[in-house]
């Protein structure tokens, strides 16, 4: 029998290298299920930014594997060119400065 954590954190690395944006997050883009999760939304939209998201409240295995694939404890997780940016208060301290935008485009 297959690891299900082994298995989401080979779909996280397909998710990541296949989508320039990816967010790791508690709900959908259209109804996020955590404040966290709705701020980082709000900055991604305000931005222009065109994204993919994955929920991990409809997976225990992707909610684990997201959370060991990038040794960081919470989630929302935001990946930009296969590279982790961070949660929910580095999103928002690089769209406040301004460094943000920059690294979405």
């Amino acid at each position: 029998m297959s690891n299900p954590v082994a298995l989401a954190k080979d779909q996280i690395k397909n998710d990541i290298n296949q989508h320039a944006v990816i967010l790791y997050m508690k709900g959908t883009k259209f109804a996020p299920q955590c404040g966290f999760s709705a701020q980082v939304i709000q900055i991604l939209n305000d931005l222009g930014t065109p994204y993919e998201t994955r929920d991990v409240l409809q997976d225990d295995a992707l909610r684990q594997g997201i959370k060991e694939f990038t040794d960081w404890p919470t989630v929302p997780q935001l990946y930009v060119n296969a590279n982790f940016i961070g949660g929910c208060d580095i999103i928002m301290e690089l769209y406040e400065t301004g460094e943000l935008k920059p690294l979405l485009s």
